[in-house]
C-alpha cells in the first residue's frame, strides 16, 4: 500500500521509468519528487493543526517532528494575513441526520410480489435505469421466495449459486418490506468485503431505481469508532510513546474530515498502531448519554442506525446484540443473513473466550504502577478535589488493591509456571508449529494438576480483591458526585466500573477452563514457543441459534452460495440436512437456486490420475511440478489453494526460481504479505503471477477475466483432526467422518472451486492435485457437490497441454 510504485501512482507524480521501477536512480528522483508533494500537502494544513503536532512531537521528540516545525515556522509568517489564527476548526464535524425513525405497524401489510418481481424483469426500473444489469431468472425465483418470506413470517434457507445476484434479490424484497410496514430489516454479513459491496455499489444502485426513499446504515461494534471525549484526553495529556504519536498525527488531519469515525478509513498499521487504537475506541469508554452529549462518532453511528430502513452488521455484532439482550441495535424482528455458512464459526467465535500472561500483567499494570496507571490517576485527582475525610477512604482501597496487585503479580508468575510444567510432558518442545492440548477429564487426572488448580486458586483471590476494589471505587465516586467536582469523575466512573467487570468475567472463566468445567464447553491450552494461552468455547451453538434468532425473530433468512453439501453415508447430490441440524433450523423450508453459468462449457476439471496420495512418497514433487506446468502455460494467470503455511512455504521455495526463469513471479502468503497486497498485484494488467493462498483465499476473493484462468486445490480441505474444537465436536458424532468432516470439507471444496467462475465471460480450468477424490469412494462426494463441468482425468505432464487445447478450442 505504501511502496513507491503506488504512492507515486496514487498522487500522480512523474514517472522518469516509464513505469519500469526499482532502478536506481528512477526511484532516487521519485522519492525526490514524493518528499516534495508530501511537503506540499502538510504545506495547506491549518496553521492549529501544524501547531499541535509539533507541540506534541517536541514533549515526545519525535523525528519527524522536525519535518512539520519548518513548515509551521513559513506558515506563521503569514498567519495574521490569512487570519487562521481565528478560525480554528472544530476537530469533528458530525453530519446533520435528517428523516424519522421507521415506526412499525401492529399488523404489517403484504407486499406485492409482482410489483416487486418487476423491478428486475426486462423493462423494469432496474434494467431501464442501472448500466449494464441483467436479467436472470434464478435471480427472480429467490427474489419471489424471500418476498413470501417477508409476507407470511416464514423462515427460509437459500443457496443461491455464483452469479444470481443474491444482494439484490434480497435488498429489493426488504426495501419494499421495510418502507411499507416500517419495519426495520437488518442485513447480517461475514466479511466486510461483503458489506462494503452492499452499502457503497448495491445500495445506491437500487435508492436510484426505487420509487421511494431508502435509508441504510452500517453499523459496527464499539471498538471500530473513535472517542472522541479519549483523543481530546490525549490532546490535553500527549502521546506516550511514538506508535501513538503517528496514530495521534493521523487522527488530528482525519478527524475534521470523516463522516463516521470509522477506523476503516483510516486502517491501521502494525500491532502498535492497533495497540494505540485500542486506547482511543470507543469499546468502554462511553456511555450513552456521554455519547449524546459528545456527538461522538459512536452515537452517529448508533442515531443512523435508528433512522434507517436497512442495517448492515456482521455476525460479530449480530452475537453480540443477542448477547446483550439486544442492547446495541435498533429493535428489529427481520433478519438476512448473508455467508450464512459461517454462522456456526462466528456464534463459536463470538462465545469463546482467551486469556494469556499478558493479558493479566496488562490489568495488573492499571493497579501497580507507582506513577502511572489507573490508581494514580484516581488518587491524584481524588485527593485534589476532596478534603482527607473523604479521600482517604479512596486512598486506602487503592492500598489494598495495590498490595493484592502486587502479591498478584507474584502469584501470576507462579500460576504459569506451574501450568507450563504440568504441560511440558503433552508438547514437542522443539516443535515450530501452535500446540493445543485439551483439558479433558483424562488430562485433568494427570498427576500435577492438582497444583495448576491450587496455584490458580491462590491468583484468583488476588484478582477478586482488585475486580471488588474497582467496583467499591466506581461506586463512591458515584455516592460524591453531588458534593465534589473531581476532574473527569464521569469518565473515571465508567473506567473503574468497566475494569471491574471485565477482571469478574475474567475470573469466572477461568474458574471455568481450571476449576469448574462445564459440560457444555470445550477447554484448551496454546502453546507457540514460549507463548501460554488458555481457551473456552461453546460445544454446540446450535440451540443458541434456534432460541436467539429463529424463534425471537419473525423472518429469518440464511442465504450463501453453499449451504448444500454431502450428507453422511448418502451419495445423492447435496442437500440442506447438515445445515439445518447444526444450526437447528428445523422449521426452515429450504430453495437452491442454480448459477446461471454455464460451468460445461466455461470450466474444465482436471483430475491428477498419477499423483500420490497426500504424505506419500513423491506427493510434494507432483504437486510442484503441476503448479509450473500450468503457470508457464498461462503465462501466471494461476491461483494455488493450500489447507497448510507450511506446505505453501515449501511449495514457494521449490517454484519460484523456476517461475522467475519463465519472467512469472512467485506471491505467497507467507509472513509481511497482507491478502489485499497480494490481491492487488495478482490483478494488474499483464502480471505474469502465480497467487500461494492458504484459508482466507478458499472463499470471498474475486479475479473476474482473464487475471485468473486456473485455480489448483492442492489438498481436500479437511479440519486439522487434533484441533481441540473439531475434536471435541467430532466426539459427538456415531460416525464423525462421514457426519462431520465431510461435510465441512465439501462446503469448503465448493468455494475454493467457486474462485474461477466470476462473470459470464469468464473460463478456465480447476485443477485437483489431491488423488483422494479418485482413490476413495468419498472422493465422488466432493465431484457431484459441483456444478456440472467438463470433467478429466489425466496425468500430471499433460496440464500445460491439456489447458491450451481447452482455452483455444473452438466454441
Amino acid at each position: 500500500r505504501y511502496s513507491l510504485e503506488n504512492l507515486v501512482r496514487v498522487l500522480n507524480l512523474p514517472d522518469p521509468a516509464g513505469g519500469q521501477t526499482h532502478r536506481a536512480m528512477d526511484d532516487a528522483e521519485q522519492t525526490v519528487e514524493l518528499f516534495l508533494a508530501l511537503r506540499e500537502r502538510a504545506a495547506q494544513l491549518h496553521l492549529s493543526q501544524l501547531d499541535e503536532l509539533v507541540h506534541a512531537g517536541h514533549s515526545l521528540g519525535w523525528p519527524e517532528t522536525i519535518f512539520f516545525e519548518e513548515i509551521l515556522a513559513e506558515r506563521a509568517k503569514t498567519a495574521f494575513a490569512e487570519s487562521e489564527l481565528r478560525r480554528v476548526p472544530r476537530l469533528y464535524q458530525p453530519p446533520k441526520l435528517e428523516g424519522r425513525a421507521p415506526v412499525a405497524k401492529e399488523t404489517p401489510d403484504e407486499i406485492d410480489a409482482e410489483i416487486v418481481a418487476g423491478m428486475i424483469r426486462p423493462g423494469g426500473n432496474l434494467s431501464r435505469l442501472v448500466p449494464e444489469f441483467e436479467y436472470r431468472p434464478q435471480q427472480e425465483e429467490m427474489l419471489t421466495a424471500v418476498t413470501e418470506a417477508f409476507n407470511r413470517g416464514e423462515q427460509v434457507l437459500v443457496e443461491a449459486g455464483t452469479g444470481t445476484g443474491k444482494s439484490l434479490a434480497y435488498l429489493i424484497p426488504a426495501a419494499f418490506w421495510s418502507h411499507q410496514n416500517g419495519r426495520r430489516v437488518v442485513i447480517s454479513t461475514n466479511t466486510i468485503n461483503l458489506q462494503d459491496q452492499l452499502i457503497h455499489k448495491d445500495i445506491p444502485e437500487l435508492q436510484r431505481a426505487l420509487p421511494f426513499d431508502l435509508r441504510a446504515a452500517v453499523r459496527k461494534g464499539r471498538s471500530n469508532y473513535l472517542c472522541t471525549r479519549l483523543f481530546q484526553q490525549m490532546r490535553h495529556a500527549g502521546p506516550n510513546n511514538e506508535d501513538e504519536m503517528v496514530l495521534f498525527a493521523r487522527i488530528l488531519l482525519w478527524l475534521p474530515r470523516t463522516q463516521t469515525g470509522d477506523v476503516a478509513e483510516m486502517p491501521l498499521r502494525g500491532p502498535g498502531e492497533r495497540l494505540a487504537w485500542s486506547r482511543l475506541n470507543a469499546d468502554s469508554a462511553c456511555t450513552s448519554e456521554q455519547c449524546a452529549n459528545e456527538q461522538c462518532p459512536l452515537f452517529i453511528a448508533r442515531r443512523r442506525a435508528e433512522l434507517a430502513h436497512i442495517i448492515i452488521v456482521n455476525h460479530s455484532l449480530l452475537l453480540a446484540d443477542i448477547a446483550t439482550d439486544n442492547m446495541l441495535l435498533p429493535d428489529f424482528v427481520d433478519l438476512i443473513v448473508d455467508e450464512a455458512h459461517h454462522l456456526e464459526s462466528a456464534v463459536t467465535d463470538g462465545l469463546s473466550f482467551r486469556a494469556d500472561k499478558r493479558f493479566l500483567e496488562a490489568i495488573l499494570d492499571e493497579v501497580n504502577k507507582p506513577r502511572s496507571g489507573l490508581l494514580h490517576d484516581l488518587q491524584s485527582r481524588v485527593e485534589a478535589a476532596m478534603p482527607p475525610v473523604f479521600s482517604d477512604k479512596f486512598v486506602e482501597i487503592a492500598r489494598k488493591m495495590r498490595r493484592a496487585g502486587q502479591d498478584a503479580q507474584m502469584e501470576l508468575d507462579d500460576f504459569f509456571t506451574t501450568l507450563s510444567f504440568f504441560l511440558s510432558d503433552f508438547t514437542n518442545r522443539r516443535s515450530q508449529f501452535a500446540q493445543q492440548i485439551r483439558l479433558t477429564t483424562a488430562v485433568r487426572a494427570q498427576p500435577g494438576y492438582d497444583e495448576v488448580e491450587i496455584s490458580w486458586d491462590n491468583l484468583s483471590q488476588r484478582l477478586k480483591i482488585i475486580a471488588d476494589g474497582f467496583y467499591k471505587l466506581a461506586k463512591g465516586l458515584n455516592e460524591t458526585a453531588s458534593q465534589f467536582d473531581v476532574e473527569g469523575g464521569e469518565d473515571l466512573m465508567v473506567t473503574l466500573a468497566n475494569n471491574g467487570r471485565s477482571l469478574a468475567e475474567t475470573r469466572e472463566n477461568l474458574d471455568g477452563i481450571l476449576l469448574q468445567p462445564n459440560e457444555g464447553m470445550i477447554y484448551w491450552v496454546e502453546i507457540y514457543k514460549d507463548r501460554l494461552s488458555l481457551h473456552a468455547a461453546p460445544l454446540h451453538i446450535g440451540p443458541l441459534v434456534e432460541e436467539n434468532i429463529f424463534k425471537a425473530k419473525e423472518t429469518v433468512i440464511l442465504t450463501s452460495a453453499t449451504l448444500r453439501t454431502a450428507g453422511a453415508g448418502s451419495y445423492d447430490e447435496p442437500d440442506f440436512n447438515y445445515l439445518r441440524d447444526r444450526l437447528h433450523a428445523f422449521e426452515a423450508s429450504e430453495l437452491a437456486v442454480g448459477s446461471p453459468f454455464d460451468y460445461k462449457n466455461s470450466t474444465l476439471l482436471y483430475l491428477l490420475s498419477d499423483i500420490p496420495e497426500p504424505n506419500q512418497p513423491g506427493c510434494q514433487r507432483y504437486v510442484e511440478e503441476a503448479i509450473v506446468q500450468a503457470a508457464t502455460a498461462l503465462g501466471g494467470r494461476t491461483m494455488v489453494l493450500f489447507t497448510s503455511y507450511g506446505q505453501l512455504s515449501q511449495t514457494a521455495r521449490a517454484i519460484t526460481d523456476r517461475l522467475a526463469d519463465e519472467e512469472i513471479v512467485t506471491l505467497a502468503q507467507t509472513q509481511g504479505a497482507s491478502r489485499q497486497q497480494l490481491l492487488e498485484e495478482f490483478k494488474q494488467p499483464d502480471a505474469r503471477a502465480v497467487l500461494l493462498g492458504t484459508r482466507s483465499f478458499w472463499e470471498g476473493v474475486d479475479v473476474p477475466g482473464e487475471a485468473l484462468q486456473a485455480v489448483l486445490i492442492v489438498k481436500l480441505p479437511f479440519d486439522v483432526p487434533s484441533d481441540p474444537i473439531f475434536a471435541a465436536r467430532s466426539e459427538t458424532f456415531d460416525s464423525p467422518f462421514f457426519e462431520y468432516s465431510i461435510p465441512e470439507a465439501v462446503l469448503r471444496f465448493r468455494q475454493g472451486f467457486g474462485r474461477l467462475i466470476r462473470r459470464m465471460t469468464d473460463e478456465g480450468a480447476v485443477i485437483v492435485l489431491d488423488k483422494r477424490v479418485l482413490s476413495k469412494r468419498y472422493g465422488q462426494l466432493f465431484i457431484d457437490a459441483l456444478p456440472e463441468c467438463t470433467v478429466i482425468r489425466q496425468r500430471t505432464d499433460r496440464i500445460g497441454e491439456l489447458l491450451l487445447r481447452w482455452l483455444n478450442r473452438e466454441r
